[in-house]
């Protein structure tokens, strides 16, 4: 095969993770005859409609993603969960390959393309694909930021669309400049009033859902002080992160995910709030039950906890009902 096809091809080929498209090669009609030859004796193989594989076998995730933008066409692009997936925002394969074409062009993939194990192609059309397309990232797909307000956009509610924003940030791969940037060069963005209040939050260190639920149900409707996210504590020769921490009152409330923890994990958390008790620092811990169903009692407790470590504020009542609850912890 290395001799009969041309290096022009062949290079094309390892660039593209083993696969290639027909169309790519429709002018070169003695690399054509020897690709029909393989494909028609099984060395080769067709991934899907017009795209082959230069081997035998199951193909590889890189091949069946780079087939993917192939079958599309020109100016595809990998997006939605598939870009995500690539970006590291999702640690796992998506099960559809999201791919992304210009708004002028149509593609149809026939159902009988996703025999043997391929995965389902998902197309989506917009005008703006060649503009939010990574200008250098391989297999050709959607720059991150927009990804996250793609995907941002499909949320089923706007805890989900927030996962979307705060795990790019948390996980370093945007800053929330970024992400306001590409809001603002969209004309139509689901939520919009949401994200910009979202991102305003992401950037004074609210990383999950759990740690804005504590802020919007806890600590502002009950004027508790402003607590500082995500505040870097030497710990020995390590460093830990606190959720929140009022640092003038030696008062840290850490708040623990709907998981339960490993028992490794959980001994770590007691070590840390062992060694912040010894550095003076009292350690607070609250589940996502206690944030979302008795938002007011945690608010009690914090309150009365930081009025005895010298808070001269008081608590305001959230609602009516909350009363009762604060009169009870209390």
């Amino acid at each position: 095969m290395a001799a009969t096809i041309s290096q022009q091809c062949q290079d094309l080929i390892k660039f593209q993770r083993g696969v290639v498209a027909r169309r790519q090669v429709a002018g070169q009609a003695p690399d054509l005859a020897v690709i029909d030859a393989l494909l028609h004796s099984g060395r080769w193989q067709s991934v899907y409609r017009g795209v082959y594989a230069s081997y035998t076998g199951r193909p590889e995730r890189d091949s069946v993603l780079w087939a993917a933008v192939l079958r599309c066409g020109s100016g595809a692009a990998l997006s939605h969960f598939t870009a995500a997936e690539l970006d590291g925002l999702l640690d796992r394969a998506s099960e559809a390959i999201h791919v992304t074409i210009p708004l002028q062009r149509r593609v149809w993939v026939s159902d009988e393309e996703f025999g043997d194990g391929r995965p389902r192609i998902i197309v989506y059309r917009t005008a703006r694909c060649t503009a939010t397309t990574h200008p250098s990232r391989t297999p050709p797909r959607i720059r991150t930021a927009e990804t996250v307000l793609d995907l941002t956009d499909l949320a089923d509610s706007f805890d989900a669309a927030f996962a979307w924003l705060s795990t790019s940030c948390s996980r370093r791969l945007l800053t929330v400049d970024q992400l306001r940037a590409a809001a603002a060069r969209r004309e139509r963005l689901r939520w919009r009033a949401d994200v910009s209040a979202a991102l305003e939050e992401i950037a004074q260190g609210v990383h999950s859902n759990l740690e804005r639920g504590y802020l919007r149900n806890v600590e502002r409707p009950h004027r508790l002080p402003k607590a500082r996210r995500q505040m870097r504590q030497r710990q020995g020769s390590r460093s830990a992160y606190l959720d929140n921490s009022y640092d003038d009152f030696g008062l840290a409330v850490e708040l623990d995910g709907l998981g339960t923890h490993p028992a490794e994990s959980r001994w770590q958390d007691i070590r840390r709030d062992n060694y912040m008790a010894e550095a003076g620092i009292i350690t607070l811990r609250y589940s996502w039950a206690d944030i979302s169903r008795r938002p007011c009692q945690v608010a009690a407790q914090i309150g009365q906890v930081l009025q005895i470590r010298g808070w001269t504020g008081s608590l305001v009542s959230c609602r009516l009902e909350c009363l009762a609850g604060l009169r009870r912890t209390g």
